[in-house]
């Protein structure tokens, strides 16, 4: 239903009042979970041939060989697919050896499209699969608890985890515990992970950490280094600078399926929502308008903030703001503290949504 909305500075509009987001509080069922645990959107449709190597870097050619032939060991009784491919010319061979595969490489070299290919190429039913983070998995936990977790999850072929968090490790003797039981019952795991607080300067790469903080499931994994530049730095635009109240409120009431609201409030209301469901919050949301952009106040917050940048940049939704660019939301001591790698993240996925938000302001 339309109404006619003055907005502040410009004549009245009439379009679609835009939604809040401190308004939903959704409930999300353990079964939506577990059905979710898919490649997010952005990674629908990436495959091993679009993958696209650098020339210069022949460990990545090396990766698509490797998952592919591991793709193609893991069919198993229910495999959908069959035959071999060739991957840049090359005979993709069965898997051998540990079932398991750990992709170890610095930011932007595409370890997630990677991960979300093998998923798409294994030769199973996507509900013998399961994707996502390291965040998501631990949810899925305290959703369902982990005896329920283990027998959902040791009927499948594959488990992929992007993200392994090991700068929590609490969170990370209870996923290594969970997956010692699902290696048991023979499923499949691949994974990414993070680097431990204090290394991000020490080095692009984390296999030896993530082999040691999961230590008796290291002989389980097979480390896949992938070497690159980040091509998130090949070309792209500078970030857009803030837009104006007025511009971000406009452009919220012009477009359909907008949320607006102010960022402040949009804080304090994500720490009424478990971040499990920060997913759900975003349900049938086209643009996300945010005015009064400030600093993130203290770190539960901003940690709060990184869930949400990360589905949002999961399901591509621009992000359009007024107030502070995103790259002064985190102070220099989160910056330089041991969730920085987190914060980095959420500042460049969010600075490459204000910049898909671009076309939602009037010229």
């Amino acid at each position: 239903m339309s109404s006619s909305t003055a907005v502040p500075g410009q004549s009245p509009i009439a379009e679609t009042a835009p939604l809040s987001l401190c308004a939903l509080e959704p409930h999300v069922p353990a079964d939506r979970l577990v059905a979710e645990m898919v490649p997010p959107p952005r990674f629908d449709s990436v495959r091993f041939d679009t993958y696209v190597p650098d020339p210069d870097q022949p460990s990545q050619v090396e990766a698509v060989n490797v998952l592919s032939g591991f793709a193609t060991g893991l069919g198993g009784a229910h495999a959908t697919g069959t035959g071999k491919r060739k991957w840049f010319g090359r005979k993709a061979a069965p898997v051998a050896g540990p079932l398991g595969v750990y992709l170890d490489g610095g930011y932007g070299v595409g370890k997630t499209h990677l991960l979300a290919s093998l998923w798409h190429a294994t030769p199973a039913a996507p509900s013998l699969k399961a994707f996502g983070t390291f965040v998501e998995l631990t949810n899925l936990v305290g959703a369902l608890g982990f005896q329920q977790t283990v027998q959902t999850l040791s009927g499948h072929r594959l488990l992929c985890i992007d993200e392994f968090e090991l700068d929590d490790p609490g969170d990370t003797v209870l996923v290594s515990s969970l997956l010692s039981r699902l290696v048991e019952a023979g499923v499949a795991l691949a994974a990414t992970s993070n680097t431990l607080p204090g290394k991000l300067g020490e080095g692009r790469f984390a296999a030896a950490d993530f082999l040691r903080e999961i230590q008796g499931l290291s002989s389980h994994f097979r480390p896949l280094r992938i070497d690159g530049e980040d091509y998130r730095h090949r070309g792209l635009p500078e970030a857009p600078a803030p837009y104006s109240d007025e511009q971000v409120t406009r452009a919220a009431y012009a477009t359909a399926g907008a949320s607006l609201d102010d960022f402040p409030s949009l804080l304090d209301h994500l720490a009424r929502v478990h971040p499990s469901r920060y997913g759900a919050l975003t349900d049938g949301v086209r643009a996300v308008c945010l005015t009064d952009v400030q600093p993130v106040p203290d770190q539960s917050t901003a940690l709060r903030l990184v869930v949400l940048a990360d589905r949002l940049y999961d399901r591509e939704i621009p992000v359009l703001a007024s107030g502070l660019p995103f790259d002064r939301l985190f102070s220099d001591e989160m910056l330089n503290g041991g969730y920085r790698k987190k914060y980095f993240r959420a500042i460049s996925r969010l600075t490459a949504l204000a910049r898909d938000a671009k076309g939602l302001v009037a010229q």
